[in-house]
């Protein structure tokens, strides 16, 4: 069976909002609200993807335990790993985040995401 998802065409009040916090990241500019849907999970929870936007903000993200990979389909941030130079990523950028890496990501507008969680 083959699903297809419009990522950009679903509306905003078909995911679920929260506040920004663990164990995804930790909000450094006060709250920034999340929305998200997952729409593939394996079994086992290794391997995750869905829908995810945020309102702008800035927070630290460490991905310590998954990794994670992600196709922004609107808005922009700008990503900066510990010790590293930041990275501007925009609508029609993937990006990747290994296991182990650390940083901020300083969204500007709202981003939205396809996003890829996998666990080893």
């Amino acid at each position: 069976m083959t699903v297809t998802i419009r990522t950009i065409e679903v509306p905003s009040s078909d995911l679920a909002e929260k506040p920004l916090g663990q164990p995804s990241a930790e909000p450094l500019s006060g709250e920034i609200l999340v929305r998200s849907r997952v729409d593939f999970a394996t079994d086992d929870r290794r391997v995750v993807s869905g829908i995810w936007e945020s309102e702008p903000g800035t927070s630290r993200w460490e991905f310590l335990t998954r990794g994670e990979l992600i196709h922004v389909v609107a808005g922009s941030m700008t990503v900066q790993e510990d010790d590293g130079e930041p990275v501007e990523i925009a609508a029609g950028d993937t990006a990747y985040f290994p296991i182990g890496w650390v940083g901020t990501w300083t969204v500007h507008e709202l981003l939205r995401k396809f996003f890829v969680v996998y666990k080893p």
